[in-house]
């Protein structure tokens, strides 16, 4: 659920973007969803706290939305990267303990959340979403699980989208509903679903 050398680039209007003014605004975006949730973040917000013009923001990016997008693709890459060479089982499930601190602890695991609750009922949105951080995202995770499984790490019970839903679902629904992640849930979905193969 990161700016990674698979994410395709993003079509860029106007001139070229300064980059302490593109950090600034990503910094700010993140804050201020954290501080005032999705409905109450506003490009004028932003500009605010960035320090930069409105016009410079729209000039960059068409809405909210792609920043938030940009600022938790940037993020996650940094701090949620999905293991890609000598995949294990043990590196399948810090992957996924470090999801559940992505997604309770830090700011862009909040905009992840956001994200998921306004593209259900925002068609651009999930569009947007999909192309641009869970299509690749979940490509990743599917060479992840590909390399686990031709290494004789791992034996999942079904194909790799349905494995990765099963293994990041319950992780997703208790940070959307503010529940506390379950000391332990992590180490019984790898063992049920991942069933990791004896050495």
């Amino acid at each position: 659920m990161p700016a990674t050398s698979s994410q395709p680039p993003r079509p860029r209007s106007g001139p070229r973007r300064d980059e302490a003014a593109r950090l600034a605004v990503l910094h700010a975006a993140d804050d201020l969803l954290v501080e005032h949730g999705f409905g109450g973040l506003t490009v004028e917000a932003i500009a605010r706290r960035a320090g930069v013009a409105k016009q410079t923001i729209y000039r960059w990016w068409p809405s909210k939305v792609e920043i938030l997008l940009d600022t938790l693709i940037e993020d996650s890459g940094k701090h949620l990267p999905v293991p890609t060479e000598k995949v294990t089982a043990e590196s399948i499930r810090g992957y996924l303990r470090s999801f559940a601190r992505f997604l309770t602890r830090d700011p862009a695991g909040k905009v992840l959340l956001a994200l998921i609750a306004q593209a259900q009922h925002d068609r651009g949105t999930a569009e947007s979403f999909h192309k641009r951080y869970l299509g690749p995202r979940r490509t990743q995770e599917r060479a992840m699980l590909a390399c686990a499984i031709g290494a004789g790490e791992v034996s999942p019970k079904f194909g790799p989208d349905a494995t990765m839903d099963a293994l990041v679902g319950p992780i997703v629904y208790c940070a959307l509903t503010g529940s506390s992640i379950p000391r332990g849930l992590v180490d019984t979905l790898v063992e049920d679903l991942l069933r990791p193969c004896s050495s």
